[in-house]
């Protein structure tokens, strides 16, 4: 699809037609609302927010939704623990996450010299590594140091 096709189409929209789903105006709601979060939204949060530009839509169509991006690769699904998938668009990048067990706001990063090494364990261990996940589980210092003065 070229640049100039795509203008009031978000990413994942791009991708689904791209991939030659057939999209609906509620799959076009769902795939513009994933596309603009940078949370890692549950189904809820989806249905939600997509609810407030088209009340017609059902959680039941979100869940569909999501279920077909995920198998098209179009989304990835995480389990961060808390007992909801999230999700994401799936990117070429490569990037891990940090979850805050208090808000649970999950934070994207990479780290080159976590990556290396990475490779190096694997290696050594004869092993060649060709896919990884990394999850951090973490509180904030602060919150570590406001128990310690109670």
């Amino acid at each position: 699809m070229d640049e100039g096709s795509l203008a009031g189409i978000s990413r994942i929209e791009g991708l689904c037609i791209d991939k030659g789903l057939k999209m609906t105006g509620q799959r076009r709601v769902i795939a513009r609302v994933l596309s603009e979060s940078n949370d890692h939204p549950d189904v809820e949060m989806l249905y939600q927010r997509a609810a407030i530009i088209d009340p017609n839509i059902s959680i039941a169509t979100v869940y569909r939704t999501v279920k077909l991006l995920e198998e098209a690769g179009i989304t990835q699904r995480h389990d961060f623990g808390d007992g909801r998938a999230r999700y994401e668009e799936a990117t070429s990048e490569h990037h891990d996450h940090l979850i805050d067990l208090k808000s649970g706001k999950v934070i994207e990063f990479t780290n080159e010299a976590i990556e290396k090494l990475q490779h190096e364990i694997a290696k050594k261990l004869g092993y060649k590594l060709v896919d990884h996940r990394l999850e951090l589980y973490a509180v904030p210092i602060d919150s570590d140091h406001k128990k310690e003065k109670s």
